[in-house]
């Protein structure tokens, strides 16, 4: 399953930096910045917490890629 998100859009949007962004959910820059590379899906926990900082529902921070679900 792969997921795809638009957290560093969002954070623009928001003009937060990864700093900013980070403090304010609790995590440290590096969860952020992997988050936003795709490398790191996070908890059900943390999607809340970026869904309220960003001020952007879930579904919409994170959606499933059906593409790369019908390839695997």
């Amino acid at each position: 399953m792969f997921i795809i998100n638009i957290v560093q859009q969002q954070r623009k949007a928001c003009a937060f930096t990864q700093e900013e962004l980070a403090k304010k959910i609790g995590v440290s820059r590096r969860t952020i910045i992997s988050l936003e590379k795709g490398n790191y899906t996070p908890s059900l926990l943390l999607a809340f917490q970026l869904s309220e900082a960003l001020d952007t529902p879930i579904d919409k921070l994170f959606q499933l890629d059906k593409e790369k679900e019908i390839q695997s």
